[in-house]
């Protein structure tokens, strides 16, 4: 069962595992990650930090979009859900995304990113 949480209760790793993401700083959103964290996106799975820091670099430079934080959950100790709305050029050009953060030792052992 999850718990709505104020954004602003989220993990430092979360937070600024997003910032880098939506700035598409590749280095400092890499770097939340394990060595053998597994990220899944649009039904892909990359596994390890080079497979993600491929899937990074090529997701930041697709499309052009808006992202906007308009929900969090607190799902257990280590599992957190953030909802996204995203405005931009890609396929149907709107939609909210979840993405299922999954922690160990403060950093991310499994991002899984689902309508």
């Amino acid at each position: 069962m999850s718990t709505p949480i104020d954004a602003g209760q989220l993990p430092e790793t979360i937070t600024s595992y997003l910032a880098a993401h939506q700035a598409r700083d590749l280095e400092p959103a890499l770097g939340h990650y394990f060595e053998d964290a597994v990220a899944v996106d649009d039904g892909h799975t990359y596994r390890g930090k080079r497979e993600i820091r491929d899937w990074l670099a090529r997701s930041s430079g697709e499309y052009t979009y808006m992202m906007e934080l308009i929900a969090a959950e607190r799902v257990n100790g280590d599992q957190y859900v953030t909802v996204h709305h995203l405005e931009g050029d890609f396929p149907g050009g709107v939609v909210d995304l979840r993405f299922r953060f999954t922690l160990r030792a403060n950093q991310i052992a499994e991002l899984i990113i689902e309508p």
